[in-house]
């Protein structure tokens, strides 16, 4: 690998030539390097399911472009260099984090956080015979952060099971035993 400086003609070449060098900009600086081929290695474990994930979620991503509303969320977060594409395909890659679930007198609220946005949150109130005593949607709290649900009760030897999602619809499934 060689780093190019001071060269007009290597300014404006990028590519590969002959199938021996590909000349590429990271980072501003102009790079020559041996062309890579394709491993030979086989994949590990972690390499597939890592494949696997990012195949999924840029089958989300492309499904979530299709909304013009959302396209154009997306674009409004690009930064130089990048597309609403690329912002999709972050969102569906990773899943939202539920950070706490707390109970203040009837009420469930829950903290959940995205990179980019919760797009809803689902709560299930169980009593101690595994029956759901009360369903439902979280409404949004002013600080962006928060999500509240009003219950009628939360039985002593139950559950309260939360369902967090994601624009593209990622979920994350967190527990808090009542005692």
């Amino acid at each position: 690998m060689a780093i190019v400086k001071d060269n007009i003609l290597m300014q404006l070449v990028r590519g590969t030539l002959g199938k021996q060098i590909t000349i590429y900009e990271r980072n501003g600086q102009i790079i020559m390097a041996k062309k890579r081929g394709p491993s030979r290695k086989k994949p590990t474990q972690k390499q597939l399911e890592a494949r696997l994930k990012m195949t999924i979620a840029s089958a989300r991503a492309q499904l979530m472009l299709e909304d013009p509303q959302i396209k154009a969320y997306y674009q409004s977060l690009a930064g130089p260099g990048q597309n609403a594409y690329n912002i999709a395909v972050k969102d569906a890659y990773r899943s939202p984090e539920v950070q706490n679930i707390r109970l203040e007198d009837q009420e469930v609220v829950v903290t959940a956080q995205n990179e980019f946005r919760v797009a809803e949150v689902e709560v299930k109130v169980i009593d101690a015979e595994g029956v759901v005593t009360a369903s439902g949607r979280a409404f949004l709290g002013r600080n962006g952060v928060d999500w509240t649900y009003k219950t009628t009760a939360l039985p002593a030897g139950g559950k309260v099971i939360v369902v967090v999602k994601s624009l593209p619809g990622n979920q994350t499934v967190k527990e808090l035993l009542l005692t």
